[in-house]
C-alpha cells in the first residue's frame, strides 16, 4: 500500500515532467566523455533547492539514471566511454558497430539497462534492511578480497593474449601507484611535482585511452560508416530477441544491486564482474566470440551498472553510508531537505521513500522511451566524415579532462595516455585490463595492507572470513581457469597441426 500511494504522488504532470527532464538530461551528460553522472547530479544540486523534496530528489535520481545509461552511447558508437562502467560495454558493444550493427546494440543496451535497473529497485524495495546487514560485514579483508576477484577478470577481457592482458594489466598497475603511499603518505613516483601526490586521476586515463586514441585512428585511412536505415519494427523485434537472453539480464542485474550495497564498489566493478560471469556461463552458440561483438558481452554490463543505481541507495538509505560517489552527493541532497537517513527512515519519512521507489520505476519507464525513441538520432553521428569527428572529440576530451579538477595537468595526462592507447591498438594489446587495474588497484592495496595492519602481519584474517575466502578463491578460479584452457587448447591445437 505504502508502494501504492508513493505512485499516486509520483504521477503527478509536474513531477513526471521533472524526472523526464533529468533523464533527458542525465543522458545528455552522460554521453560526454569526461561528463559523469557525478558530475551532473552535482551540477543540477543547487537547481533542487527551490523544488520540494520530492521532485528536487527525483530530478537527481532521473539524471543519475539517464547519465548511467548515456555513457553507452559514445561507447557503442564510437568505442569513446562517457562513463568509466561504459568501457565495458565497449568491448561488444563497439565491435557490433563497425560491422553495422550499431541499432542492436543500441536496442540491447536501452532493454538491458531498463530492466537491469527495475530489477535492482525491485530488490531494493523487497529486501533493502537485509541487504544494508550485508553491507556492514564487509571490513578490510572482504574488500580487499572482491577487488582481488575483480583483478582476476583481467584473463575474460585480454582478447586473443591473456600475456598481453597482463602486460596491460600491470601497466595498469603501475600507473595506479603513482602518488602517496595510502599507509604511510610517503611520495611515490612523483618527482618532487605536486600535480603527482594525489596520483593519476581514473577519468582523464579513461578518456586518454579511449576517446582520444580513437580519435587519433581515426585519422586513418578507414572508411567512412552509414548510419544503419532505422526501422522501429525491426527495433520492436531486437527487443524481444534481447529478453530472450534474460537469464544473463537477472544473472547480471542480481551482481550488480549486491556490489551497489558495498561501499565504495563502483559500477565499474560491476560492470566488468557481470561480464566476466555472462563469459564464462554463456553457452549459446554464436559465430561471434566475447570481445568480437557479442550481444549478451553488452547485455551484462548494462544491466549490471544499472542495477547497481538501486543497489547504492540501500546503504544510503537505510545506513546513511552512500555506495558510491552519486549516493554521497545524494546524500547531501536528502540532508539539504531535512532528511536524515538511517534505520527509522522508513518510519520518519515512509511516503516520501515509498514515492521515491516508485520515482524510480517511472524513471527506468522514461529511459526506455527516450533511449529507444533516441536511437534514431544517436546514430545520426556514424554519419559525420571521420575528418569533422575526430577534432570535435579531442576537443570533448580536453573540455572533459580539464573539467574535473580545473587543472591542465589532467589535459596533458589525458594526451599522454592518448599517445599509449594509440600505440597498444597498433600493437593489439587490450586497454581494458589498464582500466580494470587502475580502479582495482589502489583499493586491493590500501585494503591489503590495512587488513594486515589489524592482524599483525597475518595472513590468517583472510581465511578467517567465509566471504572473503569465498571471493579469493573464485578469483583464483576466475584467473587460472582461462590460462589453463587456453594452454590446453595451444596444445590441441598444434597436435592437430602436426598430424
Amino acid at each position: 500500500m505504502d508502494l501504492l500511494h508513493g505512485l499516486q504522488n509520483v504521477l503527478d504532470f509536474n513531477v513526471l515532467l521533472i524526472i523526464a527532464a533529468g533523464v533527458f538530461t542525465g543522458i545528455a551528460i552522460g554521453s560526454l566523455p569526461g561528463l559523469t553522472a557525478t558530475m551532473g547530479v552535482a551540477v543540477l544540486l543547487p537547481v533542487t533547492f527551490g523544488m520540494t523534496p520530492l521532485t528536487g530528489l527525483l530530478l537527481l535520481i532521473g539524471v543519475y539514471f539517464g547519465g548511467v545509461f548515456g555513457g553507452s552511447i559514445t561507447s557503442i558508437l564510437l568505442n569513446t566511454p562517457g562513463t568509466p562502467a561504459a568501457a565495458a560495454t565497449a568491448l561488444d558493444g563497439y565491435p557490433m558497430t563497425r560491422r553495422g550493427d550499431a541499432d542492436r546494440a543500441m536496442v540491447i543496451a536501452v532493454v538491458s539497462s531498463t530492466i537491469g535497473g527495475i530489477i535492482g529497485t525491485i530488490i531494493l524495495v523487497l529486501i533493502a534492511p537485509q541487504l544494508a546487514g550485508v553491507a556492514l560485514n564487509f571490513k578490510s579483508p572482504e574488500t580487499f578480497a572482491l577487488a582481488f576477484f575483480g583483478l582476476s577478470i583481467i584473463a575474460s577481457v585480454s582478447g586473443e593474449s591473456i600475456l598481453k592482458g597482463i602486460i596491460s594489466a600491470l601497466i595498469g598497475l603501475l600507473i595506479s601507484v603513482v602518488g602517496l603511499d595510502p599507509v604511510t603518505a610517503q611520495a611515490r613516483f612523483t618527482f618532487g611535482m605536486a600535480n603527482l601526490s594525489s596520483g593519476i586521476a581514473l577519468i582523464p586515463v579513461l578518456i586518454g585511452l579511449f576517446a582520444a586514441a580513437e580519435a587519433f585512428r581515426m585519422t586513418s585511412a578507414e572508411k567512412r560508416r552509414e548510419a544503419p536505415k532505422i526501422n522501429y519494427r525491426n527495433l520492436f523485434k531486437i527487443v524481444f530477441d534481447t529478453l530472450r537472453d534474460w537469464v544473463n539480464i537477472i544473472r547480471s542485474s542480481i551482481i550488480g544491486c549486491l556490489i551497489g550495497i558495498i561501499p565504495g564498489a563502483g559500477a565499474d566493478i560491476a560492470a566488468f564482474v557481470s561480464y566476466n560471469e555472462s563469459k564464462r556461463w554463456t553457452r549459446k552458440k554464436s559465430k561471434w566470440k566475447f570481445g568480437e561483438g557479442r550481444g549478451e558481452g553488452v547485455v551484462a554490463p548494462e544491466a549490471a551498472n544499472n542495477s547497481l543505481t538501486a543497489g547504492a541507495f540501500v546503504p544510503l538509505l537505510t545506513l546513511g553510508i552512500p555506495g558510491d560517489a552519486v549516493a554521497a552527493v545524494m546524500l547531501g541532497a536528502l540532508i539539504i531537505q531535512g532528511i536524515r537517513p538511517g534505520p527509522q527512515i522508513f518510519e520518519s519519512s515512509s511516503e516520501l521513500v515509498y514515492s521515491l521507489f516508485s520515482g524510480m520505476f517511472v524513471a527506468y519507464v522514461f529511459l526506455f522511451i527516450i533511449g529507444l525513441l533516441g536511437i534514431k538520432l544517436f546514430l545520426k553521428i556514424l554519419d559525420v566524415p571521420k575528418s569533422w569527428l575526430a577534432p570535435v572529440i579531442l576537443s570533448l576530451c580536453v573540455v572533459g579532462s580539464f573539467a574535473i579538477n580545473n587543472n591542465i595537468f589532467d589535459v596533458y595526462v589525458m594526451l599522454g595516455t592518448a599517445i599509449l592507447g594509440y600505440v597498444l591498438i597498433k600493437l593489439k594489446i587490450p586497454v581494458s585490463p589498464i582500466i580494470l587495474a587502475l580502479i582495482l588497484g589502489p583499493m586491493a592495496e590500501s585494503e591489503f595492507r590495512r587488513s594486515l595492519s589489524i592482524s599483525d602481519g597475518s595472513y590468517t584474517i583472510f581465511l578467517q572470513s567465509p566471504i572473503a575466502m569465498t571471493l579469493i578463491i573464485f578469483g583464483l578460479a576466475s584467473f587460472f581457469l582461462p590460462l589453463i584452457k587456453s594452454i590446453f587448447f595451444n596444445k590441441n591445437k598444434t597436435k592437430t597441426n602436426e598430424v
